[in-house]
């Protein structure tokens, strides 16, 4: 998969992740607890730091930043997916942390098919 091929894919991951992160941040569960609270903020800083890249059409550099922010939004789902029960075991919230846990699982795979060359 070329590098643009690649961010395509990954485009349509980051607007998933988008729809997590909007429903956390207006979970009314969740609003007291500021080590849930960074899971959506987590998500708002991976989506929005690869902003600049895709408007400059800048496949290689969209790329790099996705990849560094990783761990940290692997980190977040690791966490929702361990504490979410701890502020509601609705099935919004558990849908929320498979959702997030599946995105990283994604964002992984489609990085692994990136061509080098690119």
């Amino acid at each position: 998969m070329t590098a643009h091929e690649a961010v395509e894919r990954l485009q349509g991951v980051l607007a998933h992740l988008w729809m997590v992160r909007t429903f956390l941040k207006h979970a009314d569960e969740i609003q007291d607890d500021e080590e849930l609270l960074a899971v959506p903020r987590t998500i708002f800083d991976y989506v929005r730091a690869v902003e600049p890249a895709t408007q400059r059409n800048d496949a290689k550099e969209y790329l790099h930043r996705i990849r560094g922010k990783l761990p940290k939004l692997r980190r977040a789902a690791e966490l929702l997916q361990s504490e979410y029960r701890r502020v509601s075991s609705h099935t919004n919230f558990e849908m929320a942390a498979v959702s997030l846990t599946a995105s990283v699982h994604h964002i992984e795979e489609i990085l692994a098919q990136v061509s080098n060359s690119d």
